[in-house]
């Protein structure tokens, strides 16, 4: 049974890197709106902060994030399989998992109500384990987990001081193009194997990626399924104009997207550069030539999520 703690974990990078002033001005918030004392888990790196979310399980309630889709990526991590109930206050670069959830309505600069809808009640929704052959434990998935061609544009725009928010990935997939290739894959759902020459998948949680682009326009947290959407067989320019059509979600009707739906799924490639892996924008391999992925229903509680 999980305890009566409210605590909060901030991104270093909220409030556009505001985050010693900011992180206080939601404490203080939280704590008027709820009537408890707030206990801030924020460590100095991603691990200190999964490390004391752990440590403190047993006696949490509830755990506020403040940041982007990487923060969620390192709290789900501590909470995925436990009781206590996950609030997201979105002030990260691309907030897609909040956007694709909970706060798609909310004026992000309202901080007071941000605050009441992470303080609301939780419901359970589902989560994506994603293991590789060199992995001990999987990886949890709060979103969208990515590879080929969109996973070297995960790497490259982590890399980029600027330009700040989504825009970042704009930049990034241009920068990335000249470089792209297809890679021979084999992907299996449910058992039944397809070939591809690929060029880049996603499987979703959720709909969007990369800063609003709605990659699995039909992905579902509360459905039990990964909602797997395949780009194969397209050249550079091609590619190019198949992401302006993402943002829309227009793109699933292309000859060249495949889209695909089940509670596990493998993709492996015979490519020498492997595949270049990523989960909510944070790095899960750069070169394993296998990933699985499997729906986990019900595995977190996020607040402000409708029953489904």
């Amino acid at each position: 049974m999980a305890g009566a703690d409210l605590c909060v974990l901030v991104s270093p990078h909220a409030g556009r890197g505001r985050s010693s002033r900011f992180g206080k001005d939601v404490i203080d918030e939280l704590s008027n709106q709820s009537g408890k004392q707030v206990h801030d888990l924020t460590g100095a790196t991603a691990q200190e902060s999964i490390t004391a979310i752990i440590d403190m399980l047993p006696h949490m309630e509830r755990l506020v994030v403040v940041g982007g889709d990487g923060t969620v990526h390192a709290a789900v991590h501590a909470l995925a399989g436990s009781d206590v109930a996950l609030g997201v206050i979105p002030f990260g670069t691309a907030n897609d998992f909040a956007l694709s959830t909970t706060a798609s309505t909310l004026d992000t600069a309202d901080l007071s109500a941000h605050v009441a809808a992470s303080l609301q009640p939780a419901n359970p929704i589902d989560l994506i384990a994603v293991a590789t052959p060199a992995s001990d434990e999987p990886t949890w998935v709060a979103s969208v987990a990515t590879g080929g061609f969109s996973g070297r544009v995960n790497q490259r725009a982590n890399q980029l001081r600027y330009p700040k928010g989504s825009l970042r990935y704009t930049v990034a997939t241009v920068l990335e193009l000249p470089r792209f290739a297809l890679q021979p894959a084999t992907i299996t759902v449910d058992g039944q194997s397809y070939g591809h020459n690929l060029g880049l998948y996603a499987a979703g949680n959720t709909e969007a990626f990369g800063g609003k682009m709605k990659i699995c326009p039909a992905a579902s947290p509360t459905d039990g399924l990964i909602d797997l959407t395949v780009v194969a067989d397209v050249g550079r320019v091609e590619l190019a104009r198949f992401f302006n059509r993402v943002f829309s979600g227009t793109h699933m009707a292309h000859p060249r997207v495949h889209h695909y739906r089940g509670q596990t799924i493998t993709i492996g490639t015979r490519d020498s550069n492997g595949l270049n892996c990523w989960a909510d924008g944070e790095p899960i391999s750069d070169s394993t030539s296998e990933v699985t992925l499997r729906a986990v229903p019900g595995a977190l509680r996020l607040a402000g999520m409708p029953s489904a």
